[in-house]
């Protein structure tokens, strides 16, 4: 903090009556401003200055938001570099220092300590070294040569954000990183990673292919890159609140109780607790320490009497919010997690842990000292996965929030698509400002995707200034959004014509439709795991030997992660039942790449096949369907009637009925009409 702020900062505290000391202020500032949305902390400032004091003064208040900017602008850690050469002066910096510390090759993953979908500021690393900004991917960089691993959603991304005369951009499906290393590295040279960015899972698959080859494998002491990275964010803090009872269905102690239970079949005393989001929906708590998913980072041991030690910051919490949480939640630093594993291995209990997502530190921690381990499915996960019929309340309330925004932005794209002046990042901005004119949202669900014509075939684009392009007459554009409210989570993808659409586009859309339309009117029996119902959104498109390389559906929390397991609806093979309460998205697509794009997706809730859901005579018993949430009209123009069923069409009308029935009574006029146009039969 410049020395005036400081100087101004110790005068205050001579007068206001905050047990704070200036270096504490000044610290929990530069935290604030590490997180991931500032602007956010600026726009409702009073979430983050009770961190510092309950009862503080307008003036000092008007102080501390006017140091938060300062912060703020002097943390340069992620901001956009002009110079093109920055990612190779950065690898060539990496390479050297990998030379220093006599490591042949480091693994550089997305992931921070808590595999985190979406990581802080501070843990984003591999966007730093390499430019690539996808939510999935991992960079393996030798002392001459590097390359960046990732899925089918990200190689387009990947090629457009990374030189490639620096990285060699590999699918995952063609050579694993494991294949790789075997292939580039040579006997007794020493592969290094960082112990706290990886689980016991994936290191086992390292350490195999480590073992063949008789490659060393070894863990740091500290990660490389933030040794060079030098002007690296440090860790966030924002505050952390509770969610009453009213939004959740469960209080934190009767969630606790039960995994309590499951726990004690298992024979299991304590699980250590690493995943975020589980400790959010345990807790009855959530925070902002990272972009778009609404949790706190720290971690947790959970004992079998129900009582639960958190090991966050102590900052993130006010005394209201820790009155709020129980007696028997108990908040240590995060510096007093290992030494507590370790007196744990010291009690000679049955310790679970789930080695898909524990860092391998932890992991190692635990051995060393002894401890009796078990590797168990973070219980958790099931349990937050079933939402409450409270949660699914909130889920709907939300979606109808959120269906008047969509229906607002769709409207204002009908009206101005002729202009030639949109870009898909004002179009984006201000799918975000209709959003943000409703009540309970938090924030966005993740990055929206905006692409128009050829950036649409990018199955996980990410719009920025350089990229962004014009909404050009006879194309494409598909918009994958969704939103954070307290009551629930939002996600939807639609895909619109702007001007006219060709024949072949249209066929391609009719027939991504067909197979939204096939699985939302699915009925199957209890049991089924996502995985079985999968062809029937691709089998339109095998007809044609079209298809799309991601997953159909993937589990939604209730103001929680957009993506959230076990359950999910793909080809890759998937254990997990489908159960009452469960939310998944539904978006199956179809991508001609350098062209065009084509994504319909709603949210559904796995529900008891009743007479209401599925339009039979009779409920079903021990059979399920899907109830679909999403409240938005799919876009008619595009739609080849002809290559429909009778079925399909039932479904559709019924679809945009719903919508048209459950959202006009909340508008004005224009858009009511509006409405009735876009949701007319077909």
């Amino acid at each position: 903090m410049v020395s005036q702020i400081n100087y101004e900062l110790k005068k205050f505290l001579q007068k206001e009556e905050v047990n704070r000391s200036a270096v504490y202020i000044e610290d929990l500032i530069n935290a604030v401003a590490a997180g991931p949305d500032p602007e956010a902390a600026l726009g409702n400032p009073d979430l983050w200055l009770t961190l510092i004091g309950e009862r503080i003064s307008a003036k000092f208040k008007r102080f501390l938001c006017s140091a938060l900017v300062i912060a703020q602008n002097n943390n340069y850690g992620l901001k956009e570099i002009k110079d093109p050469d920055c990612h190779n002066k950065r690898l060539i910096d990496f390479q050297n220092y990998l030379k220093k510390v006599q490591l042949t090759g480091f693994i550089v993953p997305l992931s921070d300590e808590y595999q985190s979908e979406y990581v802080a500021k501070h843990s984003q690393r591999l966007a730093w070294l390499t430019g690539f900004t996808g939510s999935a991917g991992t960079a393996l960089v030798l002392r001459n040569k590097a390359a960046i691993f990732v899925d089918g959603r990200y190689t387009l991304q990947a090629r457009n954000e990374v030189n490639t005369n620096l990285y060699e951009i590999i699918h995952l499906s063609e050579i694993s990183p494991s294949s790789w290393i075997k292939k580039m590295m040579k006997e007794k040279e020493v592969l290094g990673y960082d112990p706290w960015l990886h689980t016991v899972q994936n290191i086992t698959q390292f350490q195999k292919i480590s073992d063949a080859g008789n490659i060393k494998f070894q863990a740091t002491k500290f990660n490389p890159i933030d040794k060079i990275w030098k002007d690296q964010p440090q860790q966030p803090i924002t505050p952390i609140i509770h969610l009453a009872k009213n939004l959740t269905g469960l209080t934190s102690h009767e969630k606790r109780k039960k995994i309590s239970e499951i726990l004690k079949r298992k024979k299991i005393e304590v699980f250590v607790m690493t995943s975020p989001d589980s400790i959010a929906w345990l807790t009855n708590t959530r925070g902002a320490d990272v972009p778009y998913t609404p949790f706190s980072l720290g971690y947790a041991i959970f004992y079998d009497d129900c009582s639960l030690d958190f090991f966050n910051d102590p900052r993130k919490f006010t005394e209201k919010v820790l009155n709020k949480m129980g007696g028997d939640l108990n908040i240590f630093a995060p510096e007093k997690f290992l030494p507590t594993l370790r007196k744990l291995g010291d009690k000679k209990i049955n310790i679970g842990i789930d080695y898909n997502s524990t860092s391998q530190i932890i992991y190692q921690t635990l051995r060393r000292s002894g401890a009796k381990l078990e590797h168990i499915a973070d219980p958790c996960q099931l349990e937050k996965a079933t939402k409450t019929n409270t949660e699914l309340g909130g889920m709907r309330k939300a979606h109808v929030r959120d269906g008047i925004a969509l229906s607002k932005f769709l409207f204002w794209i009908e009206k101005n698509s002729k202009s030639g002046e949109l870009t898909e990042l004002n179009v984006a901005n201000k799918l975000e400002s209709f959003r943000r004119e409703g009540e309970k949202i938090q924030g966005l669900s993740f990055p929206t995707i905006s692409g128009s014509g050829s950036n649409g075939a990018i199955v996980h684009y990410r719009v920025n200034e350089k990229s962004s392009k014009k909404l050009q007459q006879n194309s494409l554009y598909l918009v994958d959004s969704g939103a954070q409210y307290i009551d629930g989570t939002t996600d939807v993808t639609r895909t619109l014509a702007i001007g006219n659409a060709t024949l072949e586009m249209k066929k391609n859309f009719t027939r991504v439709l067909k197979g939204h339309i096939a699985l939302a009117k699915a009925i199957f029996p209890e049991g089924t795991s996502g995985s079985q119902l999968d062809v029937l959104a691709r089998s339109s498109l095998w007809e044609r030997g079209l298809d799309y390389d991601h997953g159909t559906g993937h589990g939604v929390g209730s103001y929680l992660s957009v993506h959230e397991g076990p359950q999910r609806i793909s080809k890759a093979p998937n254990n997990v039942e489908l159960k009452p309460g469960m939310v998944i998205s539904n978006e199956p697509g179809y991508y001609k790449a350098g062209k065009y794009g084509i994504r319909i997706e709603n949210l559904v809730a796995v529900r008891k096949a009743t007479s209401s859901l599925t339009g039979l005579k009779s409920d079903l018993n021990n059979f399920l369907c899907f109830e679909t949430l999403t409240l938005a009209p799919i876009d008619r123009s595009l739609i080849l009637k002809d290559l429909l069923n009778r079925e399909d069409i039932q479904w559709l009308n019924n679809y945009h009925k719903t919508v048209r029935n459950t959202l006009q009574p909340l508008v004005g006029k224009e858009l009511k009409e509006w409405l009735q146009k876009a949701t007319e039969n077909i």
